[in-house]
């Protein structure tokens, strides 16, 4: 791989942006990031026509998107919504699970296996996200019921020896067991996640203390302020806000309305919020019905309004949302400066899953994972270690250089 100069960009560093700034990458690394154009000899040179160039959007929460979910349990699957999401500027993600049978579980962590080895045409994997089975039924949303269980130690020990790709685990703290698996998934160096949960201050500050360090999709499956016999008690939500937990947050425009997502920044801030999608497999398709979860026993929803459903309607089943979509949001409906809100879709999720040394901002010696988005957040170009895997049709000559190819099929 060779050398590749990108110039006349806004550079979105971690501390400010640099206008009219050049990118170095060589050998997939970012090599030099300089306030002026500079002369590198052999280069090849792209023009970023004034846009900006920001750190490749890290999505640590997503199911699918472009008819597939991860659910389905084939590299297909896996390698196609690699593809799709990188088309908006997600250059590494963390597929994630749904309450199943272990049986389905197992199958998808082979499915992502296969797939890790062979994915260099999309976003990058960064490890498994199991969401459940171990939940609260009532605040289970759109998690099949028939699956959702206890933490049964027999069953979690025997999925985390079958793959060492897991590197994240949300379940209901308040569940009889929760705690000591807790415990095991910090021994493991596995991200313990709040998810799906009833749970009261008491509950959540006990599994802080015990592994658990991120509060999952903030607002959604869990619980507010409640009474108990008169008694009024912290729910997750609340819990959130008061510890020094990580938050992520839908910023999809419909999950959560302006004032919860200013509110979400205001408390928690930039550094310990990190944007997901949560996307389901008809994120950038059309609009209908569709399935949450795998074609052979997934749920059917209806996709209206920008948000999947439940065909009831009586609750979302996921957004259809791309990362650009997140942070163009948080910029428009929350008041949020674009440097923060970067932060949030780069800097703060490759922090919380461990990756920070080598992604999630542009500086010298990081992977070079960038997007080249307008004003309107609009991408047009994503690259994953040094390669172009997308561009839109300003970047078409540079196709045949970096192999930009056509999804699978």
């Amino acid at each position: 791989m060779g050398i590749l100069k990108i110039t006349n960009g806004v550079l979105i560093t971690p501390y400010r942006l640099i206008r009219g700034g050049t990118i170095v990458i060589e050998n997939g690394l970012i090599r030099g990031i300089h306030e002026r154009e500079v002369e590198v000899p052999d280069a090849e040179e792209i023009d970023a026509g004034g846009q900006y160039i920001a750190p490749g959007f890290i999505d640590i929460h997503v199911h699918g998107g472009g008819g597939y979910d991860f659910m389905d349990g084939t590299e297909e699957a896996f390698l196609n919504i690699a593809e799709l999401h990188a088309r908006y500027g997600t250059t590494a993600l963390v597929p994630t699970t749904l309450t199943a049978e272990k049986e389905d579980l197992l199958q998808t962590l082979d499915a992502y296996e296969a797939a890790n080895r062979i994915n260099h045409r999309g976003a990058a994997f960064l490890g498994i996200h199991l969401e459940g089975p171990y939940f609260a039924l009532s605040q289970r949303g759109a998690q099949d019921p028939r699956y959702i269980r206890n933490p049964d130690p027999q069953e979690y020990e025997e999925i985390l020896a079958y793959s060492s790709s897991i590197v994240r685990w949300s379940a209901a703290p308040e569940l009889e067991g929760a705690i000591p698996f807790g415990r095991r998934l910090r021994e493991k160096g596995i991200l313990a996640a709040v998810a799906h949960t009833d749970a009261i201050y008491e509950d959540v500050l006990e599994a802080y203390e015990n592994g658990y360090s991120l509060a999952t999709h903030l607002y959604s499956a869990m619980s507010g302020v409640t009474r108990r016999n008169a008694f009024r008690y912290a729910g997750v939500i609340e819990s959130a806000y008061l510890l020094d937990m990580d938050v992520e947050i839908i910023t999809d425009g419909v999950h959560l309305p302006p004032p919860l997502l200013k509110l979400v920044y205001k408390i928690k801030g930039a550094d310990r919020t990190a944007l997901i999608t949560d996307a389901m497999r008809a994120a950038g398709m059309p609009e209908g019905e569709s399935t949450l979860g795998s074609l052979k026993n997934g749920l059917k929803v209806i996709v209206e309004d920008g948000v999947a459903k439940l065909p009831d309607r009586s609750s979302f089943a996921g957004s259809v949302a791309t990362t650009n979509q997140l942070v163009r949001n948080m910029v428009r409906l929350a008041d949020v400066p674009l440097l923060d809100a970067v932060r949030m879709a780069s800097t703060t999720p490759a922090r919380i899953m461990g990756v920070e040394s080598r992604k999630g901002s542009l500086t010298p010696g990081k992977d070079a994972d960038l997007v080249i988005f307008d004003e309107n957040v609009t991408v047009s170009a994503t690259l994953v270690n040094g390669k172009l895997v997308y561009s839109n049709q300003l970047f078409k000559t540079h196709d045949d250089l970096f192999n930009v190819s056509q999804p699978h099929v």
